[in-house]
């Protein structure tokens, strides 16, 4: 069985979009399938939202990423764990690709990540380059990430020391056993916090994740754009407003 494993906060408006894309994906595989929707302290209607599109709902009370796909996993019952994020499109390809992957000896993996919504032109430089020197390095983003349920146990699963961050050192886990691979073919995910925060903001952020290394990621302080909670509507809603047709 494959389970797609996604945490959740306030996230109704994007959510709908993400599950018929996971569904839509699975769909083209012949292995049984489930998706787990793990609803972090939401205030909204995720929990309903999540049901609604055919997910199964997980509520924890931790308001930690790492620990939402943590308790995901543990909850799963499939083979192949797939973590997604709640603002992130997946397609077949990435699905098959993955399964091709752990076929061939991979350990596990990802995919670069596209950002088709319009947002600044700064921020268009800011992906262009971070992901040039992230994704070179053959690290895994968050936004779609993948491993047998074996592995991920033999790798810790994702560091719940960490409150940002966590994929990075989940790849670095997941390396030391074997080979790890990115697809060819990019992830959709969301650009509003690219729409939402300014450059400094940004920029600053990242900044500062960098220079104090994994202390810097231990608790939510300094990590607002995180964890401040903060929703774009107007985007999200005319989103979910055509998914709906």
């Amino acid at each position: 069985m494959l389970s797609f494993i996604v945490p959740a906060y306030n996230e109704e408006l994007e959510l709908p979009s993400t599950l018929s894309a996971i569904r839509v994906a699975a769909a083209t595989n012949s292995e049984p399938s489930e998706i787990i929707v793990v609803n972090d302290g939401s205030t909204d209607a995720t929990a309903a939202v999540a049901a609604t599109g055919g997910a199964r709902v997980l509520t924890i009370q931790r308001r930690q990423i790492a620990a939402a796909r943590n308790a995901g996993a543990r909850e799963a019952q499939g083979d192949i764990l797939f973590f997604v994020d709640a603002d992130t499109r997946i397609a077949p390809q990435h699905v098959s690709g993955a399964l091709a992957a752990l076929r061939n000896g991979c350990v596990g993996g990802g995919a670069r990540v596209e950002i088709k919504e319009e947002i600044p032109p700064w921020s268009r430089i800011f992906v262009y380059v971070f992901g040039r020197l992230y994704f070179t390095a053959n690290l895994g983003a968050g936004a779609f990430l993948f491993t047998s349920r074996g592995l991920f146990d033999r790798a810790g699963g994702f560091d719940e020391q960490c409150f940002a961050a966590e994929e990075y050192y989940f790849t670095r886990a997941l390396k030391k056993l074997g080979r790890f691979r990115l697809l060819a073919e990019p992830v959709v995910t969301s650009g509003r916090k690219l729409r939402m925060y300014s450059a400094q903001q940004v920029l600053g952020g990242l900044a500062g994740i960098i220079l104090r290394g994994k202390r810097g990621v231990r608790s939510r302080d300094k990590l607002d754009l995180g964890y401040d909670g903060k929703r774009e509507k107007r985007l999200a809603t005319r989103q979910l407003k055509h998914a709906r047709g």
